[in-house]
């Protein structure tokens, strides 16, 4: 037989496609039982590679039961992928049932579904777990063939890709030597990711598809001069409304929510010929969200405002061109993005990049000589997280009777958690017990009790809490907006519910694409009304900012020691590095160039740091505590993904910032800082709400952010008073450290420059401290720096001075 059924290959050619090599090899490695890691540029059909081999394999034999598993990273590509199946499998009138497991799922479907599953089921991380955790599991997927886990790069280097790899394992239980497929466009380390996919000790092969032509992108260019600082590109507006006007369709794409409802209003404002242009983001409601995916497939939508609630497999029909407003912050990234444009093989996909300032130019041009030069980046899986483990072990237990030994067999077959030792699992396994020392004496925290040798949940109740909060995504507190029109009204999305509670009658807010004006707060329900206010405040997102990856940071480094790029590059950006060689110096890979100058009656430090936000954040708050310890009187400090800098009221010395970046700040700052800080209570509240500790979800109401947060700082001092040595508060510190810190970046480039620093002081700010001093996030330090200040007298005109005197150095 063909590797390819002949009615197949009559389909592909019905469509005016060809069958691509790699779509050929998945279908023969499927035929062989072999498992796969497929690599293929976007718009290469690899995830109806992913497929192929199921559809054939189920048309010959017509198994009864779940065949085929289909595992992504969102609910919308799932249904994407149900809609683009389904209308193949009509169109060859295969016998082959498909059907999606979300949380949108209804109660009767969910239901049928794990009496009479399809042949092939697409869901979640989460949704996955929540059947695995039903006593007929091992029945449901004892019969599967193949699990395919698409956009893989986005999952494994996270929390859910450590659900994924345990739900690997206990399906390998249930049904051993089924085949593993993954599937990405953008992966920097496949033997990497080839081992996370497999089981431990047994990686899948890699396919590598190079195929389809590179992309075309180049910086937008503008009339207006390209700004210092700022992150919004409002300067580009013009230009970007142009290429809309020119293309058929355009995803518009940026890094935040709030970027995506301030960049559509600007849009807004120019668009002149009224142009359906839509905003896109997950704060959404699904039905806005559905509605607008529906109408760009269609073509009836101009161009999309997006965040990467879009950026992976959704197919968004007929895109001509995407512009990427802001920095991309990772190659990967931007080809994911870049993708969406032209998705056809033998068609180059066409992009723009806005960059907001001209550090950004810098990594836009970095990020388009990697893309040229084929190089990729890319968060690598870490790790498992324990409190993670914590949660299956609950999950696996709702399911079946379970025992350490037993279920530590399965859990090391993960790849992530290969090296978590019994002793460590059996710690964890009695924290779901009966919640450790401290909390032993509550009924609440006692979860498993032994029966017959195994341990089984206490309760039925505490099935239910269980698998009511299933999960690993912990949320800020969220508040439905709901657009009020005389009596009725209807819902628009979720706003994060400490930027609601911090409005005022009559304040008003972009939520949208539209102006609001908030009324009043009422069952965990903002009601708004439309308004005309020219001025609105613009909602805060946690979480929304995405992080400089290292190789991109590299690669900006690289190219300022790069005279022919830096001759390519802009003028106005070119003059600006020149001048800034000429009054101080270029940063480059060996040493770590610091800089000093005043500020009116203040002075500022500058690191040129390239390690991006998260690690600057660590940093900053590190630096300045040491600086108050020498009597420099830090007052606040901003960071960017480049730099670091730091306002005080004594200057920083050549002799001192060596005394200021001493490997052991990472040792004496850090655990002071951490014991006084609320990080570690928020890192506990992510990891109790994981590990079981508290619910998001009871019942049918979901807690407030202020209900969790009193709950487990509550916890949070019981244990570190009482039983110190916790499990749970060992947890929250790698959280921290993981999630929040980004202490091992950091940790690199402190060893790697303590003894190799370039400081200069300087008579007034350089032109490449600008975009870092001028950002508008600036973070006010507690200490000594405030009444230092105040004790110099006036400082109410202290901007309009360093303004004046960046002019003036500009000019010299």
């Amino acid at each position: 037989m063909a590797a390819i059924p002949s009615h197949f290959r009559q389909w592909f050619d019905q469509q005016g496609w060809k069958i691509l090599p790699h779509q050929k090899a998945m279908v023969e490695r499927y035929r062989q039982g072999l498992s796969t890691l497929l690599t293929a540029p976007t718009g290469t059909g690899k995830t109806l590679a992913g497929f192929l081999g199921s559809l054939i394999d189920i048309d010959a034999r017509q198994p009864k039961g779940l065949h085929t598993l289909y595992i992504s990273p969102l609910k919308a590509l799932n249904y994407d992928i149900e809609r683009n199946v389904v209308a193949l499998i009509k169109a060859l009138n295969l016998p082959v049932t498909v059907e999606s497991r979300t949380g949108d799922t209804s109660a009767y479907r969910r239901k049928r579904q794990r009496a009479k599953p399809p042949h092939i089921l697409l869901t979640t991380p989460e949704s996955l777990m929540l059947l695995l955790s039903y006593p007929d599991a091992a029945q449901m997927f004892g019969s599967i063939e193949a699990v395919i886990i698409d956009e893989i790069h986005q999952v494994a280097a996270s929390k859910r890709g450590d659900l994924i790899t345990l739900a690997l394992a206990q399906l390998e239980a249930y049904r051993p030597g089924y085949r593993r497929i993954g599937l990405s466009a953008t992966v920097a380390e496949p033997d990497l990711f080839s081992m996370w996919l497999g089981p431990t000790g047994a990686p899948v092969p890699h396919l590598d598809s190079p195929g389809g032509k590179p992309p075309k992108v180049q910086i937008l260019k503008t009339r207006e001069a390209i700004p210092y600082g700022g992150f919004m590109a409002k300067y580009a507006v013009p230009e970007i409304m142009a290429e809309i006007v020119k293309a058929k369709t355009t995803i518009v794409f940026v890094n935040t929510r709030a970027q995506a409802e301030l960049l559509f209003q600007f849009l807004w404002e120019a668009n002149d010929e009224a142009l359906p242009i839509a905003i896109y983001h997950a704060s959404l409601t699904r039905e806005l969200r559905a509605k607008t995916q529906a109408m760009m497939a269609e073509g009836k939508l101009r161009a999309v405002v997006a965040t990467a609630a879009i950026e992976l497999g959704i197919d968004w029909g007929d895109v001509d061109v995407v512009i990427q407003v802001g920095a991309p912050k990772g190659v990967s990234r931007l080809l994911q993005r870049i993708g969406r444009s032209n998705h056809q093989v033998d068609v180059p996909s066409k992009a723009f990049l806005a960059p907001a300032n001209r550090f950004e130019v810098l990594e836009c041009e970095a990020a388009i000589g990697a893309i040229a030069a084929r190089h990729l980046d890319g968060d690598q899986p870490l790790p498992g997280a324990q409190d993670v483990v914590i949660q299956f072990i609950m999950n696996a237990a709702c399911s079946a009777p379970i025992t350490p030994h037993g279920l530590h067999g399965i859990v090391s077959r993960s790849w992530s958690y290969r090296h978590l030792t019994y002793e460590q699992f059996e710690e964890l396994f009695q924290f779901v017990i009966d919640g450790g020392y401290a909390l032993r004496a509550y009924d609440r925290w006692h979860r498993l009790v032994k029966r017959d040798g195994a341990w089984v949940p206490s309760t039925p109740q505490m099935i239910q809490r269980h698998r009511q909060n299933i999960g690993v995504i912990i949320e800020a507190g969220k508040l439905k907006v709901r657009k009020m029109h005389g009596r009725g009204g209807r819902y628009l999305g979720e706003i994060e519910e400490q930027f609601g509670q911090s409005l005022s009658p009559g304040d008003t807010f972009y939520f949208g694409g539209e102006v609001l004006a908030f009324e009043r707060i009422q069952d965990m329900t903002l009601h708004a009304k439309a308004s005309t206010a020219k001025e609105p405040k613009i909602p805060t997102y946690s979480g929304g900012q995405m992080p400089l990856s290292t190789f991109l940071a590299d690669g900006v480094r690289g190219l300022l020691q790069d005279e022919d790029a830096l001759n390519g590059l802009p003028k106005l950006v070119r003059n600006w590095l020149m001048l800034q060689a000429r009054f101080s110096q270029l940063p480059d890979h060996k040493s770590l160039l610091v800089e000093s100058f005043p500020r009116g009656k203040l002075f500022a430090t500058v690191l040129y740091t390239f390690e991006g936000r998260r690690a600057n954040q660590t940093l900053g708050m590190l630096f300045s505590r040491r600086m108050e310890r020498l009597g420099l009187h830090p007052l606040s400090f901003t960071v960017t993904d480049y730099g670091l800098a730091i306002t005080s009221v004594k200057a920083v010395t050549g002799e001192s910032i060596y005394e200021l970046l001493r490997a052991d700040i990472l040792a004496d700052e850090l655990e002071e800082w951490l014991g006084e800080s609320p990080m570690l209570k928020r890192s506990f509240r992510r990891v109790a709400t994981i590990a079981g500790l508290v619910e998001q979800n009871h019942n049918s109401a979901r807690k407030t952010l202020k209900q969790v947060t009193f709950s487990t700082d509550l916890i949070y001092d019981v244990l570190r008073k009482y039983d110190p040595g916790h499990v749970l508060l060992a947890l929250a510190r790698d959280d921290a450290e993981r999630e929040l810190l980004d202490l091992d970046r950091l940790t690199d480039m402190i060893l790697n420059f303590q003894s190799h620093i370039e400081f200069r002081e300087l008579p007034r700010p350089s032109p490449m401290s600008l975009p870092v001093i001028l950002d508008v996030r600036t973070e006010r330090l507690p200490g000594g720096g405030l009444e230092a200040l105040l004790a110099q007298g006036d400082v109410e005109s202290q901007a309009e001075q360093m303004m004046a005197e960046v002019e003036h150095g500009l000019m010299a």
